[in-house]
């Protein structure tokens, strides 16, 4: 699109969504890629100790991760719970763009907080990302992790293939540094 889609639009969009499948299969593969996806991973240090784990989950669990100005999501009140579906809409190239996603998994145990998302057919990439925080028990480090399993989907993605990987490697430094800025606010 080449103007920024109104709170309508995206509000159709997400509820359009909710009839679409997912675009690829099974759910897991950010696990274990099949062959022609794309695997990314990027893993760090935000903080330390359990109430720097306390807020970087519920960082993640808020969406904190994809508030970048050229990155968001929508609903901003989106939960985290299996089978919610989002928005991911982005400013990029003088353009903005909406992309269908759905929770399909998700942990959350004392010491690991997390989700995956799927792509839907209405997102220009095909494939699966995880969003995860832990705190290690022996040296109280916490660590956020982004893990994706992707392929081009969209004919715009298959031609800017090279453009594509270069945000997505953003996207992931960003989100990273959108994270450790959450955990260290008090």
């Amino acid at each position: 699109m080449l103007r920024q889609p109104s709170s309508r639009d995206i509000e159709r969009f997400v509820r359009d969504s909710a009839a679409l499948p997912l675009s690829y299969g099974p759910v897991g593969i950010v696990t274990s890629p099949p062959v022609g996806f794309d695997l990314d991973e990027l893993t760090l240090t935000i903080g330390h100790g359990a109430a720097a784990f306390d807020r970087a989950r519920a960082a993640l669990e808020g969406w904190a991760h994809f508030t970048l100005g050229w990155v968001e999501i929508s609903p901003r009140s989106a939960g985290t719970a299996i089978g919610t579906d989002v928005a991911v809409v982005i400013r990029h190239f003088g353009m903005w763009s909406m992309n269908g996603c759905r929770i399909v998994a998700r942990v959350d145990e004392p010491s690991r907080f997390g989700f995956s998302y799927g792509t839907l057919p209405n997102h220009a990439e095909r494939g699966e990302e995880l969003f995860e925080v832990t705190l290690d028990s022996r040296s109280g480090d916490v660590s956020y992790r982004i893990r994706a399993a992707s392929q081009p989907r969209a004919a715009l993605a298959r031609l800017g293939y090279p453009l594509a990987r270069i945000l997505q490697a953003k996207c992931r430094r960003e989100s990273a540094d959108a994270m450790r800025r959450a955990v260290s606010m008090p």
